[in-house]
């Protein structure tokens, strides 16, 4: 039995499927499998069998998309939100715009066409959209588009002191979106942490603060990472550590001490201003000591006593003047005490 089908009727013609009923034969059968096989291909001209996938891409970099298709197309058309920005033919491709242009592929039978975005700006965050000619089937996708800012720490190199807290902060500005900051440590410390916070009068900017009590010199590193992307930037710093100044308690003491000296020695001025008593002698032990008196008209010397007065050397009739005083000598190298003597 031989089936004559149409392309244009995609229905399987009643007198089949009466033979199917009437006969249910398997010739029967396997002539239905073969119309329907044919109705299939009529239509494959129009068909979309995968289309493009979603693409997140660096500002300034390219984005990549493919849509596969059976055989028999006509005419290929890429649209990026909305507007069709290239068309292919099946002899060339018609382009419009530079920064659109296409290449394409066999794998299995089937023809690849490929769309590549060149110089991709943040403005072509969008819908992407592969279609043919007189079908009403297309292939979607979304273009996703990241910007990579600056990524600085204002302070620059750093030094700081010795097992004292310090903070060093990390600016990341003009991202989209925001990146995760985070910090690679390269000193050796006893504390660390962080914390990022957008910035309040920039949304496209964010502020990372790294807190750490340093011990040693070495390098700090701030890293911004993009998110959806294997793309990072990072900015890294010297950290020099200083030994810190004196206490202030030890400053303290110093001047303290430098006061008491002071005050000490404006104590032993005052105390020399008054009058001596020259006829004062300690009975603690001490060296021999000669005190010098004015107006001194005879010399007198007075021994070591041992119980019994000694006579005076010289003259016994030598007087003396009501206002002389006489020069008088004690030896008290002896630990025995030894008292004033006064002579008339």
């Amino acid at each position: 039995m031989l089936l004559l089908v149409r392309c244009e009727h995609p229905v399987l013609p009643l007198q089949v499927w009466r033979s199917m009923r009437d006969a249910g034969s398997y010739r029967d059968i396997l002539a239905a499998l073969v119309v329907l096989a044919g109705l299939a291909a009529c239509g494959s001209g129009n068909e979309i069998i995968e289309g493009p996938k979603n693409v997140t891409a660096l500002k300034g970099s390219e984005a990549r998309f493919n849509c596969t298709i059976l055989r028999g197309w006509k005419l290929i058309m890429w649209a990026l939100k909305g507007t069709v920005v290239l068309s292919i033919t099946p002899t060339e491709p018609i382009i419009t715009n530079n920064r659109f242009t296409s290449a394409s592929y066999e794998e299995g039978g089937n023809f690849i066409s490929e769309m590549i975005i060149h110089d991709v700006q943040l403005n072509d965050t969008g819908q992407i959209k592969c279609s043919l000619q007189n079908s009403d089937r297309d292939g979607s996708a979304f273009l996703s588009v990241q910007v990579m800012g600056r990524l600085f720490i204002p302070e620059g190199s750093l030094v700081v002191m010795e097992d004292k807290p310090c903070n060093v902060t990390c600016r990341a500005l003009g991202w989209t979106p925001l990146p995760r900051l985070s910090w690679e440590i390269g000193v050796p410390v006893s504390h660390s942490s962080y914390y990022s916070v957008l910035e309040p009068e920039d949304l496209q900017s964010a502020v990372s603060v790294l807190a750490l009590t340093p011990q040693g010199n070495g390098t700090v590193t701030c890293v911004a990472e993009m998110k959806g992307l294997h793309v990072h930037e990072s900015v890294t710093v010297n950290l020099t550590v200083v030994q810190p100044p004196l206490e202030s308690s030890y400053q303290s003491e110093i001047r303290k001490s430098a006061n008491m000296k002071t005050n000490k020695d404006t104590s032993g001025t005052k105390l020399k201003s008054g009058n001596e008593n020259y006829g004062y002698s300690s009975d603690e032990p001490r060296t021999t000591k000669t005190a010098s008196l004015p107006a001194k008209s005879s010399e007198s010397s007075v021994p070591e006593q041992r119980g019994s007065r000694q006579p005076h050397q010289g003259s016994d009739q030598h007087q003396l003047g009501p206002a002389s005083r006489p020069q008088v000598s004690f030896n008290v190298a002896s630990p025995k005490k030894v008292r004033n003597v006064t002579l008339v």
